[in-house]
């Protein structure tokens, strides 16, 4: 029998790759169907880069910062290193800079991220805060596609924290991190495997995905 060829993964970070870290250890399972090939970060110092390297995955850095023509030469810089990667699934994971929309035209379809809040409620950073300040009682983390818009692409999967009394924007991005933590590997596998659509509309269906996978990644729906 023939070695199973695994969707090849470039991650994208700015900061300590606690996401990355996950992605990581899904990876190391025999049975996982991707692998990362490539860690990326437009910050020189970004810790998640010596988890990568640790892991044996090739990381490399490029600082936006005065970078010469600018957002689109940039990105464009970004895009020359995943494509000579061999990477099939670009996936940001705390990659703190707002892409340009020629980087988002060149990876259409294959480019995710993840985001603190569900979807489409709170959009941008400080989310967190923004929801104990709006009241809400359910708080979480959404998997998208990504699309020109910022955090308004096609939703793939959400995970549900509830907000508890006296919790702080700190703690809240505590709880919140850890489902994150099980939702991005889900969300790759599910990909990998060829299971998640998007129709006309923007909806995205996986395919043959039991029910235990939602409540898995859903701990709202979890007994208890």
């Amino acid at each position: 029998m023939g070695k199973v060829t695994k969707l090849k993964l470039a991650v994208l970070i700015s900061g300590g790759g606690s996401n990355l870290q996950a992605i990581i250890d899904a990876c190391n399972a025999p049975d996982y169907p991707a692998e990362i090939v490539l860690v990326f970060s437009n910050q020189l110092d970004a810790g998640g880069l010596e988890r990568g390297r640790k892991a044996d995955i090739r990381a490399e850095a490029i600082s936006h910062k005065g970078y010469p023509g600018g957002r689109e030469a940039y990105d464009n810089a970004v895009s020359t290193l995943i494509e000579e990667s061999g990477a099939d699934l670009v996936v940001l994971a705390g990659y703190l800079r707002l892409v340009s929309e020629s980087f988002v035209t060149r990876w259409k379809d294959k480019l995710i991220n993840i985001h603190p809040s569900l979807l489409p409620s709170f959009k941008g950073l400080g989310v967190h805060q923004a929801a104990l300040d709006a009241g809400v009682k359910f708080a979480g983390c959404t998997v998208h596609y990504v699309v020109p818009e910022v955090d308004s692409g096609p939703i793939i999967a959400q995970a549900v924290v509830p907000v508890l009394p006296g919790d702080d924007a700190g703690k809240l991005a505590q709880r919140i991190l850890k489902q994150e933590h099980r939702i991005y590997p889900q969300v790759i596998r599910w990909i990998a495997e060829g299971r998640v659509s998007v129709d006309a509309k923007g909806i995205v269906t996986v395919a043959d995905a039991p029910k235990a996978d939602f409540a898995e990644i859903n701990p709202a729906l979890e007994p208890g």
